[in-house]
């Protein structure tokens, strides 16, 4: 059937008391923001729920990218029509047939924003109801877990027919949780922790750190290509790409080999928190899950987190290997986080890394570098780039060049 509108039902919204104006708000800004090339789209989002307009717009494409939206409980498409009782039986009856199978159940839920139509709830679901059993034979009534629920309900602009409810993302509008940095590698937990983070409604920025020559354009893309995977969600994100040259080659100069990867994530994390607070971020996350790594460990956890008193959060922290690769595939970004580019954590990677690295110990090998010079030197050289819902930065020859790897 051709639908004209759809109707957003919202999720935890409903126990957030006096903020909830600004949730709605929120997921009504998220919405437009996933929905930008739908230019007809009209989304009114009101105390109660949710009304998208379609105005011709296919609604199965609305729909599919509606589904990834934080904040939606479940949502209906619906058809308006007139306030006219002959025509509400002619389009119900219709849609109810379309559905129809043998021995099929139903019942009508009306409900009525305008109270000053003619007929009340229980004489609209009477009425509806008996003419669909007179005209969609073999159909039965069943008040209690029927196969379909005929929803009706009247406005002052007219009757809004539907007969689907389709779940949404459920969690909360990304942005209403603040503001906080995540830190992208090209592997496959970090953008699973991302996608749990924006959830709970945390509006994230990917910061990337990247080594060039050592690691390619090609590697670059690929984490730009990840955080695209993840603007369904929200609509667009941040894309930050930090240079981490000059600071692994002197690390690997002057600091033992057990120590490298330990003074490496301390400056990784001085400088996701230096463009947190650069950036209004309240908070640092990343996809560490404990004793996967020899930088995961809690005695690592403790060296490196010793350079903030940021907080850093970790989604997927108590999580096992196949439980994060289940939803990096649920959320499309696995097949991409295994192609094998090379990312700054693999190519300067010691042999035999410190699994229980010492504060003082990491503290004192700092002491031979010019901290403060080479992340001033860092920060005066990122960038930034706004990454949309639809865009592509891998291409296919970059794709076979990995199939190839």
């Amino acid at each position: 059937m051709q639908y004209t509108e759809i109707m957003v039902r919202y999720g935890e919204l409903s126990t957030k008391g006096k903020n909830r104006r600004n949730f709605i708000d929120r997921l009504g800004f998220n919405v437009r923001q996933a929905m930008h090339d739908f230019p007809k789209l009209v989304v009114k989002a009101h105390r109660d729920r949710m009304h998208i307009q379609l105005n011709g717009e296919d609604s199965t494409k609305v729909m599919e990218r509606l589904k990834q939206v934080f904040g939606i409980q479940n949502f209906s498409p619906s058809i308006r029509v007139a306030r006219d009782v002959e025509e509400v039986k002619k389009v119900a009856t219709q849609m109810v047939a379309e559905q129809f199978h043998e021995g099929m159940t139903f019942k009508i839920n009306t409900r009525r924003s305008d109270h000053n139509f003619q007929y009340d709830t229980n004489e609209l679901n009477d009425m509806l109801g008996g003419h669909i059993l007179k005209t969609v034979p073999g159909i039965k009534v069943k008040m209690k877990e029927p196969d379909m629920i005929l929803r009706v309900e009247v406005r002052v602009n007219g009757i809004y027919l539907s007969s689907e409810t389709i779940d949404g993302a459920g969690g909360l509008p990304v942005g209403t949780a603040g503001k906080a940095m995540l830190m992208l590698s090209g592997g496959i937990d970090s953008p699973v922790a991302g996608y749990l983070a924006m959830k709970r409604g945390v509006d994230i920025e990917m910061v990337h750190f990247f080594s060039p020559p050592y690691t390619s354009e090609q590697a670059l893309n690929k984490a730009k290509e990840l955080t695209a995977k993840l603007t369904p969600y929200v609509g667009r994100i941040q894309f930050i790409a930090v240079p981490f040259t000059e600071i692994q080659e002197t690390i690997k100069e002057k600091v033992p080999s057990g120590y490298l990867m330990t003074i490496q994530r301390r400056f990784m994390l001085r400088l996701s928190e230096m463009i947190a607070k650069k950036r209004n971020g309240l908070a640092i996350f990343n996809g560490e899950a404990l004793g996967q790594v020899a930088s995961q460990t809690l005695e690592s956890m403790a060296a490196i987190n010793d350079v903030t008193t940021m907080p850093v959060l970790r989604p997927v922290v108590s999580m096992d290997k196949n439980e994060i690769i289940k939803i990096a595939q649920d959320i499309d970004t696995f097949d991409l986080s295994i192609q094998p580019f090379e990312d700054c954590c693999t190519i300067f990677a010691p042999p035999a890394p410190k699994t229980k690295p010492k504060i003082d110990k990491a503290r004192y090998y700092e002491k031979r570098l010019d901290v403060e010079g080479l992340l001033a030197r860092a920060m005066e050289n990122i960038t930034i780039t706004d990454i949309k819902i639809g865009d592509e930065f891998m291409n296919e020859k970059q794709a076979d060049f990995a199939e190839l790897l």
